[in-house]
């Protein structure tokens, strides 16, 4: 026979390893979350092509037949990593969740609904 005192803290230790690892798990959702790469790829890049889009020489201009295509190309590629971006801040990532499992094997057969409990 067992001492069901004893059982106790380990299932209590079990719990809190349980949530360490969800919190852990939902942690790297959100650090490996693909919109941040994207959203921060496209700021970083639309900055620079704004940037050379600004000024552009009479040859570019000439060549995209008078269009600042530098400077309409970068502010869209920074429109598109700004929107990523705040997508990501209003619906951060969750870690999927966790599979229902039944009773536990180990604690033997309970009580169901149809033998009567008692």
């Amino acid at each position: 026979m067992s001492d069901p005192h004893l059982s106790e803290p380990r299932t209590s230790d079990l719990h809190k390893e349980v949530s360490e690892l969800e919190r852990e798990s939902a942690t790297a959702a959100r650090l490996f979350d693909i919109r941040r790469i994207i959203g921060g790829l496209f700021v970083v890049y639309g900055v620079i092509v704004t940037i050379a889009g600004v000024s552009p020489s009479d040859a570019d201009l000439k060549k995209a037949e008078g269009v600042h295509i530098n400077l309409w190309t970068g502010l869209a590629m920074l429109a598109l990593g700004l929107f990523f971006l705040v997508w990501m801040k209003l619906r951060p990532a969750e870690a999927p969740a966790a599979p229902e499992t039944g009773p536990d094997p180990a604690s033997g057969p309970g009580p169901t609904p149809e033998s009567g409990a008692g």
